[in-house]
């Protein structure tokens, strides 16, 4: 996501996104609602209100029915969020993904090119940003760090849903963006797999059988028990929501666990990473 969990696919502050915040900003004021008094006529937190106004997150279709029933919109969020979802900023299998991510009640993430975007440093994100080609401008690489660490607040935001993440041991010996900028990540990561809802496994370098040599994928179920997958390449994702397509790529993740260290052994692997270097 990437989302995507990748360097490139993340969803940042544009035109229709910001358009569509200050729609939303003018109804509620006219309603005569604060974010704070707005949030438990939606269900929504204010902090994730005041991203939505400021154009930093993509709306889901539950908020949007929410804000038009709370605040009397007469349609006008629904054909704002119709017109957002056909711009040409937010990459059309993304915009779909990080929809659902934001309230999905379970994802489960494979990567072996990179550490996944929900768990990455800043320092970690700006060394992928910096080393993107073609280059990325400053302005460009501030605006997709913002866009990173707004959407890493899933995590904490969300904590009845469970996350699970089965990374290769490769991505932590790379040394990405040095010695102290790969200490920083594995703290990091030791860090979040103290929480309730986030179980970190290792894949070892040394592994007689893999049943994820195809590549990334992302799991995801929604609050109605759907299913949904997405698979990414160089400069593509695909949006997988075949149910065959799904349960494929759920046989593979289940092999893989498996097949990786327990979350136990993983804690204690980076540990010793992070002791040893």
């Amino acid at each position: 996501m990437s989302s995507s969990t990748s360097s490139s696919n993340e969803p940042e502050p544009t035109e229709g996104l910001k358009a569509f915040g200050a729609v939303l900003k003018s109804f509620r004021k006219r309603a005569g609602y604060t974010q704070e008094s707005l949030s438990p006529e939606i269900g929504y937190s204010a902090h994730f209100i005041a991203s939505i106004e400021q154009g930093r997150r993509f709306p889901p279709t539950r908020f949007v029915d929410r804000s038009e029933a709370a605040l009397d919109a007469f349609g006008t969020l629904r054909l704002a969020v119709n017109q957002l979802s056909r711009q040409r900023g937010l990459a059309s299998w993304f915009r779909r993904w990080a929809h659902l991510e934001q309230e999905a009640v379970a994802l489960s993430t494979y990567e072996c090119r990179l550490i996944p975007g929900l768990l990455q440093t800043e320092a970690y994100a700006r060394t992928l940003f910096v080393n993107r080609l073609p280059p990325l401008d400053d302005e460009q690489i501030e605006a997709r760090l913002a866009a990173r660490v707004e959407r890493q607040r899933i995590l904490t935001e969300r904590p009845n849903t469970a996350f699970s993440f089965i990374l290769e041991e490769h991505l932590f010996l790379r040394g990405m963006g040095g010695h102290e900028v790969t200490m920083e990540l594995i703290d990091h990561v030791l860090e979040l797999s103290k929480r309730r809802n986030i179980e970190i496994q290792i894949m070892p370098v040394a592994r007689e059988s893999h049943a994820g040599l195809d590549g990334p994928m992302q799991l995801l179920e929604t609050p109605e028990n759907k299913w949904f997958a997405y698979t990414e390449g160089q400069e593509s994702g695909q949006f997988h929501a075949d149910p065959k397509v799904v349960s494929m790529l759920q046989m593979r993740y289940a092999r893989m666990r498996a097949q990786a260290l327990s979350f136990e052994d993983s804690v204690s692997l980076l540990k010793r990473m992070r002791g040893a270097q």
